[in-house]
């Protein structure tokens, strides 16, 4: 629209250049002939004008070609820097992406490992509490025997119940716990 416009107005500026050039030259012959005729001089002039303001307009556009074309080169750079700048930032944000995935697969190998290992705690506090209980049923059954007859306890009774009970009791505390990592994760 506004190339539309930008024509127009050189076409009406020229077409006014010329109507006054030509009224003007109008005036300057009716004053200088007495009888009202134009002479050759002065078409001349006319066209001389003419061809100038041709001249002139030629000039004007030449200079916009010239600047449209350094309007376009400008564009064209900033275009590519704009493109240069998208790919340098894509290439930094892979790189980004990369090391974020590289954490990402550390901590979830840590976090299967500290699952690996809770789950051996657990299995080894369950085996312990087992163990304890047993433990507890085998003191109640000694405390129950113990109180029901106190005559047992009176002589070789009480070491005869201490010997028996001593070997068991030796062996199930210092059996080892089989809830291990070795033995319930084979790496």
């Amino acid at each position: 629209m506004s190339h539309l416009v930008q024509s127009f107005s050189v076409v009406f500026l020229y077409w006014f250049y010329v109507f006054h050039e030509l009224r003007a030259e109008k005036h300057q012959v009716l004053m200088a002939s007495p009888g009202g005729t134009s002479s050759g001089s002065s078409m001349f002039h006319s066209s001389g004008s003419s061809e100038d303001l041709q001249a002139a307009m030629d000039e004007k556009k030449r200079k916009r070609m010239i600047s449209n074309r350094e309007s376009a080169r400008r564009s064209r750079l900033r275009k590519q820097k704009h493109l240069d700048d998208l790919m340098a930032l894509a290439n930094q944000l892979r790189k980004e992406n990369s090391r974020v995935l590289a954490v990402l697969n550390l901590t979830t190998r840590h976090c299967a490992a500290a699952q690996a290992e809770n789950s051996v705690l657990k299995a080894q506090m369950m085996e312990l509490s087992s163990r304890l209980e047993s433990l507890n049923e085998m003191l109640d059954i000694f405390n129950v025997n113990s109180s029901s007859s106190s005559s047992f306890f009176m002589g070789d009774g009480l070491h005869a119940i201490d010997n028996s009970i001593s070997p068991l009791i030796q062996s199930y505390t210092t059996q080892p716990i089989m809830a291990a990592a070795e033995h319930m994760f084979h790496h």
